[in-house]
Formats: structure tokens, C-alpha cells, sequence
């Protein structure tokens, strides 16, 4: 009875001594748990952390345009933000910002000023990279990875609203894949912004949208009003601009086609007559199963994967036409220049007498097209008036003008200038290269009115 008595006693002792134990180590825990002053403290500290790591790699931009009003020409100017992308000078900012500039000026952090130069631009994203020249490797900010980017988190934006420089917002990711559009002919990225309640103001725009470790996960752009602002998500631009400074612009691949998504792919409800898809057979009513390959999810899928072919290239579509399965070779044409924001200039001496709209083919645009290769020179044709000569011989979009009456043409102004002085001719004969090889078109000139 007494060893029972002694061993309760010390159960006792020894259930007393872990409970005051491990109400001394609970307290222990307590007391080093943060208040919420320490922790709105470490907050606060991140948030300004990562705005002093960020600010000497966000620049302000100052752009010069011509604008006409009342039948004059004025000198007009505006501006944005942007961010340093490479430590050798280039910068990403919005296409809507440097839009029509003559002069373009960028202040970076340190107060020094630089005259910028516009590598390229592109409306359907509204991405465009300036370059500055420098002696010593600049601060950047990095693209962080999209898909890593999630609802709630936080979002911090820096620009320059209204020459309020530095200005600093925050807030968090409201969305992910939004679409917006505006009413114009251009071609329309569907569900690639980033919508956010850090509010963005004039002047802010093309400035890094960050997460809370400083990488930029979007570029602001937009401001539709209702509490929210738009950016465009990361791997989209990175990819443009990467395009942009290896290219100058961005060629896309296009089907020259009106379509929409039904339950079993892609609908065709018209097929214009003298493009790529007429000539391969596509109809309408067509409804497109498999491309290149590859099973089609949706349009804008499709749109997207369509974009990056090679122009000139055939591949491999699957239709069903009236519940048959049919093979068909389609070749892509390259997307029209009112889709990419490109205005046919209609008073040149080319479209007037000729019927041809045309580009020079820049350094590696050679790339983007299957049938042209690094030694080519000339003059890519974008457009073509209906009924004029050049329709009338059948010269398709794309091909490239490498002469005209055996004079070498490397430019729009050499052509420009031969077709203006030569008044006494009726007659010219280009030399072209396109999907069908090398040839000579004899094309009779219009008169101009």
C-alpha cells in the first residue's frame, strides 16, 4: 500500500514538473513571438528594400513629336517610364510612349541624361526597347517567371506620373489572363495582362511591375478606370523585346482567314479569295482539327502558335469538311500591316503607280521567312491595290523585290525616287523571289492623277 502511495506521489511530482515546464517554454514561445508592430515593421522594411534595389534600373523617358493641329505642324512632347533590361543600355518600355517620337530622352537615377534611340516597337503588345549608349555596365531588373504568378501576392510599381519621379505604389495581383480591347483594326492579344489595384497614372507607363523579390512580372500599360490597372505579363514581353533586339520588329505568321472556336476546333466562316488558305483549299464552314501536328485547343492557341511559323513555310491541317477528315498543305502568309499597327502610306509614287506597298528587308528579318536566307537584299512587299498592275501580275505579299529594270533596290526611297524621275517609261520589270523561286514580272505603270 505504501510503495503504491509513493509511486502516485511521484507521478504527481513528475506530471507537476513537465506542466510548469512546459508552461514556462509556452511563455518562452510568447515572448518571442513578433508583436504586430514588429511585424508590420519587417513588412514595411521588404517593401523599401526592394524599391532602393529597383529604382537605378527604372528610367524616365522624355519623348519630342510632331503633331499637326489646325494645318500646322507643332512640336509637342510627352513621356513614361522604363526599366534597363541589359546591362549594355537597353530599355523596355510602352510602344504607346515612344509612338511618333523624332527625339527621345531618358534621365536615369543618378541624374545623367542620354539621348536614346528606338530599336523597335510593337503595337499589338505595346512593347517597345530604346537603346542608350554607356561606358559601364548598368543596373537591371530581371523578368520573373509567369507562370510562377499568383493571385494575392503582392505587387509593387515604380514610375514617374506626372514628373512625380520614383513614385512608388503598391497593392496586389487582383487577376491573371485578362483581356482587353480597344476599338482598332490591330490584331488583339487575348488574356495576357495582369491586372493589379497599384495604381498606375499618366507618365507611369512601361514601368516594372514587381513581386517582393524585385523581379519585374509585368510591364504597366493600362488604366481602364473601376479601381484596377493593367500590365503586360512578363514572358510576353521578354519574348518581344527579345524579338525586337534581334530583329527591329516583329514579323508574325497569319492566316488571312475569318474563324472562330467551336466544340471541335476552329470554324472557318470565310476564306478570302487570293490568299494562302483559299489556294490550299481551305473552304468555308471548314472546321480546323490539327495543325502542324498538334491537336487545336482553342483560337487564341492557335492565333498564337500561327504567329511563330515561318512565313512561306507549309504545314501539315487537318480539316473536317461536312463530318470527312481531310489533309490539306497550308502556307503561311505573314500578317497584314494594318493588323501590326503599319498604315499603307496611299500618297506614295509606288501605290500610285504600281499598286505596291513595301518594306526593306532589315538586317536577320531573313529569319522569319522560309524562302530568303542571309544574303538577300530588297524590298518585302506588304500590300498590294486591288486591280493595279502588280495585282494584275500576281505579285503575292511577301515576295521580295531585289531589283527594278536591273538596278539593284535596297530600299523604299531607291524605288521611290526611280519610279518619280522616270516619266518617260510605260513599262518597268522587277526582279522578285517568293515561295515559287526567282523570277521577272513586266508590269505596265499607271498614270497618277
Amino acid at each position: 500500500m505504501k510503495i503504491k502511495t509513493l509511486h502516485f506521489t511521484i507521478m504527481l511530482i513528475f506530471v507537476a514538473i513537465i506542466s510548469s515546464y512546459t508552461s514556462l517554454a509556452n511563455q518562452s514561445i510568447e515572448t518571442n513571438q513578433p508583436n504586430d508592430i514588429e511585424i508590420l515593421s519587417a513588412f514595411e522594411n521588404a517593401i523599401s528594400k526592394i524599391v532602393e534595389q529597383s529604382k537605378p534600373a527604372v528610367i524616365s523617358i522624355k519623348v519630342i513629336k510632331d503633331e499637326k493641329k489646325d494645318d500646322k505642324i507643332i512640336e509637342t512632347s510627352g513621356g513614361g517610364s522604363g526599366f534597363i533590361i541589359r546591362n549594355d543600355g537597353y530599355i523596355l518600355t510602352n510602344e504607346h510612349v515612344v509612338r511618333g517620337s523624332k527625339r527621345i530622352t531618358v534621365s536615369l537615377f543618378n541624374g545623367r541624361r542620354h539621348d536614346a534611340r528606338l530599336i523597335g516597337g510593337d503595337r499589338n503588345t505595346d512593347i517597345a526597347v530604346l537603346k542608350i549608349d554607356t561606358l559601364k555596365p548598368l543596373p537591371v531588373l530581371k523578368f520573373s517567371d509567369a507562370t510562377k504568378t499568383r493571385v494575392g501576392q503582392f505587387a509593387i510599381a515604380i514610375g514617374d506620373p506626372k514628373g512625380y519621379k520614383y513614385t512608388v505604389t503598391a497593392g496586389i495581383v487582383g487577376g491573371k489572363n485578362r483581356c482587353y480591347h480597344e476599338k482598332n483594326n490591330l490584331y488583339q492579344y487575348h488574356h495576357t495582362y495582369i491586372q493589379t489595384d497599384a495604381w498606375i497614372n499618366p507618365g507611369s507607363s512601361g514601368g516594372p511591375l514587381l513581386n517582393i523579390q524585385g523581379e519585374v512580372i509585368g510591364v504597366t500599360a493600362l488604366n481602364p478606370g473601376e479601381g484596377s490597372t493593367l500590365a503586360v505579363e512578363c514572358d510576353l514581353a521578354n519574348k518581344i523585346s527579345n524579338q525586337l533586339i534581334a530583329h527591329g520588329r516583329i514579323i508574325r505568321g497569319h492566316i488571312d482567314a475569318e474563324m472562330h472556336s467551336v466544340a471541335q476546333g476552329i470554324k472557318l466562316t470565310r476564306v478570302k479569295r487570293n490568299t494562302s488558305a483559299a489556294q490550299c483549299g481551305l473552304k468555308q464552314n471548314d472546321i480546323i482539327v490539327e495543325f502542324d501536328g498538334e491537336r487545336v485547343a482553342g483560337l487564341n492557341d492557335f492565333e498564337l502558335h500561327v504567329m511563330e511559323c515561318q512565313i512561306g513555310q507549309q504545314y501539315p491541317i487537318k480539316v473536317l469538311r461536312k463530318e470527312q477528315e481531310i489533309t490539306l498543305n497550308l502556307t503561311i502568309d505573314e500578317m497584314r500591316p494594318e493588323l501590326v499597327g503599319r498604315s499603307v502610306n496611299t500618297d506614295s509614287v509606288s501605290w500610285k503607280k504600281i499598286g505596291l506597298f513595301t518594306r526593306k528587308l532589315e538586317y536577320d528579318n531573313y529569319q522569319r521567312y522560309a524562302y530568303l536566307n542571309e544574303d538577300d537584299q530588297g524590298l518585302i512587299v506588304e500590300k498590294v491595290k486591288r486591280n493595279s498592275p502588280s495585282y494584275e501580275a500576281k505579285i503575292p505579299r511577301g515576295a521580295l523585290i531585289t531589283a527594278v529594270n536591273e538596278q539593284k533596290t535596297q530600299d523604299v526611297h531607291t524605288l521611290e525616287t526611280y519610279l518619280e524621275n522616270e516619266n518617260d517609261i510605260s513599262e518597268i520589270t522587277l526582279d522578285i523571289k517568293g515561295i515559287q523561286g526567282t523570277e521577272k514580272v513586266t508590269l505596265k505603270l499607271q498614270e497618277v492623277n
